[in-house]
């Protein structure tokens, strides 16, 4: 019998915390326009896959997507983005999910493969979806499936989930 990781049970909460942001992320943006600004680029426009690098308070948008970074290293394939990295001390990302709700990340590399629908974030890396957070050095998470896993080596795994209802409870005892 396969024995399962001593994180098992903080992995399975992960996949419950944030499964929905996969099915409500807001799916008109893929099919909106994507806008970059940066103090300096180095973009191929002659080639349908072409690099592009964009150096210096970096802010793309992409519909409620909203990205800044100190770098944006973005990879094209047949005109199509298909692989992004974002690095800065707390590159950050935010968009609104088809509830309306908020979902913000941030780490010092956010990597998105976006074929995959995998974002990778480490380096202090921090996901809030409607005050649920995750914690973790990495975080990986597919937004097709809403598979998360975080963890990584010696470090730990913080996870804070909001009761469905949000009316606070009064605190006990102290008069």
């Amino acid at each position: 019998m396969k024995r399962k990781p001593a994180n098992w049970p903080a992995l399975c909460l992960v996949a419950l915390l944030l499964a929905p942001a996969a099915a409500l992320a807001r799916s008109s943006d893929r099919n909106q326009p994507m806008d970059a600004g940066a103090d300096r680029s180095d973009c191929s426009v002659s080639s349908d896959s072409g690099p592009c690098v964009l150096t210096g308070n970096v802010k793309i948008t992409q519909g409620t997507l909203i990205i800044n970074a100190a770098k944006a290293d973005i990879k094209r394939a047949d005109g199509d983005i298909s692989f992004v990295t974002l690095t800065g001390s707390q590159a950050t990302l935010k968009q609104e999910l088809d509830d309306g709700s908020p979902f913000n990340g941030r780490a010092n590399k956010i990597e998105y493969d976006m074929p995959k629908d995998t974002i990778v974030l480490t380096g202090n890396a921090y996901v809030d979806k409607n005050g649920d957070t995750i914690k973790s050095e990495r975080i990986v998470y597919n937004s097709k499936t809403g598979q998360v896993e975080s963890g990584g080596t010696g470090g730990r795994v913080n996870i804070r989930m909001q009761p469905k209802s949000k009316t606070a409870a009064p605190a006990k005892g102290g008069g």
